[in-house]
């Protein structure tokens, strides 16, 4: 039997390819960026032809590092950034479009009329989901409505739609020349068109947006034993491996982090954060803010769900700082700069560059920088900045404690910014909760190789799984009740002075 799992990772910023043993530990990857594209603001796009070459390249780096070929991985699994719209041409293998990213707001008026009439009680009832910018059914609808050409080729069934789960296993099963086209219920439930106790796409949603069911991928279960496909020969695998595994990158590292019993949660520190609540088979709906989707399907099991809270600006607010300001170098040093100072000195930063998300669902939301004086410095922005990731995540913890009952005792975190160790603490002193991070950190290229391993028995169970998982290091809470309100107040209050700053119709 071969000895490792295969995993493509495909983020919103950057895409891996990493390599797993048995015992969970990483054996090789590889990462490279991709260019973010801002046409204008709100807008944000990604080249998939781009991406499709990243995914390649990293993949063949990988396996040379390793010095492994196709024979040596049992199966390989995917996770990719949820909601991130791309619309192709299945004979061309041309997109029509760039993709549209989770992160752009050009469809806040498709969101806003749905939401002023019984159509958004409608979505929230079978998909679970707020109408919002975020999810995908809006931006098949503008590339619809506004790219040329694209209706009539839906109509034809010549366009069709995939997040970059799909896109990417298309690719990689044969492309124009009979590539797959597949999802798995965790993205097809982020879409606002997928029926959360059918797991299959819903006419009525499909009709909200006038969306020909024809462009939709096939909905399979998130690890099956069946396989969606093989990896061609000359492929940038080099041979045929069985592809056993979707999972939309959220809910991969929540099978990373291994919360397989309902009241387990982790929050995965990206490009934005994402935490989520095992619900079981409950259906949770939400009162709070939060969304309800599913976690994961292993084979013919029932669907497993969660409460998400989605947080659309954390680890880019650091890019920010690097990127458009140039206060520091890399995001290390936004740790160094911060500990310069021993608080925020009154500075609240809401990096609501794309609105609020949860528990707020604003599209009206726009960033702000509050209580500045003469006293501040670089260094306080960056704690701001450290402090707005754990803050937002505080107000979800709050929403998920409303509407599961559920009261955190620790939190599993894992994703870049968990290097970031002043952070990690900030975030145990906001949440007054112990923080705890894995010894692999990677959890969502993790989650995606154990959903491929499960279904070909490379892991017996979910309780071999949790044998893997290692603390690497925990923080507790040092701030004190009054330190810890008295912060939470003021950033209630910085929230405020972000609403209402762009007018949507």
């Amino acid at each position: 039997m071969a000895d490792y799992v295969g995993s493509i990772d495909q983020g919103t910023t950057s895409t891996r390819f990493m390599i797993f043993d048995h015992s969970g530990n990483e054996v090789a990857r590889h990462q490279l960026e991709h260019e973010q594209i801002m046409p204008q603001a709100g807008w944000v796009e990604h080249n998939p032809v781009e991406i499709w070459e990243r995914t390649s390249a990293v993949i063949q780096t990988a396996m040379t590092k390793a010095k492994l070929g196709p024979e040596d991985l049992v199966a390989l699994g995917i996770t990719n950034q949820r909601e991130t719209t791309v619309v192709w041409n299945k004979k061309t293998g041309r997109p029509y479009y760039n993709a549209i990213v989770w992160q752009d707001t050009r469809t806040d008026r498709i969101a806003s009329a749905l939401d002023r009439d019984e159509r958004g009680d409608i979505i929230r009832r079978k998909a679970g989901l707020p109408p919002a910018t975020y999810f995908s059914a809006g931006k098949i609808q503008w590339i619809l409505e506004n790219v040329d050409g694209v209706r009539e080729a839906a109509e034809k069934g010549d366009a069709i739609f995939g997040n970059t789960d799909s896109w990417i296993i298309w690719q990689l099963t044969g492309g124009r020349h009979g590539g797959v086209h597949v999802t798995d219920p965790t993205n097809a439930s982020r879409t606002m068109l997928m029926d959360l106790e059918t797991l299959e796409w819903d006419d009525e949603l499909l009709g909200f947006f006038d969306i020909p069911r024809s462009m939709l991928p096939e909905i399979k279960p998130s690890s099956t034993a069946d396989g969606y496909g093989t990896t061609l020969e000359n492929g940038p695998l080099g041979g045929e491996v069985l592809i056993t595994g979707i999972l939309g990158d959220q809910q991969a590292a929540t099978v990373g982090q291994v919360c397989f019993a309902p009241g387990e949660a982790k929050n995965t520190y990206g490009t934005g954060n994402f935490m989520l609540l095992n619900t079981g088979k409950e259906l949770v709906r939400s009162k709070a803010g939060l969304l309800t989707t599913v976690c994961y399907q292993f084979g013919d099991d029932a669907p497993v769900y969660a409460l998400e809270g989605s947080i659309a600006v954390t680890g880019s607010a650091v890019q920010w700082l690097r990127d458009q300001l140039g206060i520091i170098s890399g995001a290390a040093q936004s740790e160094s700069l911060a500990r310069q100072v021993k608080d925020n000195g009154g500075v609240y930063f809401v990096p609501a560059f794309s609105g609020l998300f949860a528990p707020y669902w604003r599209s009206d939301a726009r960033g702000a920088i509050v209580g500045l004086s003469r006293f501040n410095t670089n260094a306080h922005l960056a704690r701001a900045t450290l402090e707005s990731i754990c803050y937002q995540s505080r107000d979800v913890a709050e929403a998920m404690e409303k509407d599961s009952g559920v009261v955190l005792e620790v939190l599993k975190v894992d994703g870049g910014v968990t290097a970031n160790e002043l952070c990690m603490q900030i975030q145990a002193d906001v949440l007054g909760v112990a923080v705890s991070r894995p010894v692999v950190a990677e959890t969502t290229a993790l989650g995606a190789a154990y959903a491929a391993g499960l279904a070909v028995g490379f892991w017996s169970s979910t309780d071999e799984l949790r044998e893997n998982w290692n603390e690497s290091k925990r923080w507790e809470p040092q701030w004190d009740d009054e330190q810890r309100t008295a912060g939470y107040a003021q950033w209630t209050k910085a929230i405020q002075r972000t609403l209402d700053w762009v007018d949507v119709d």
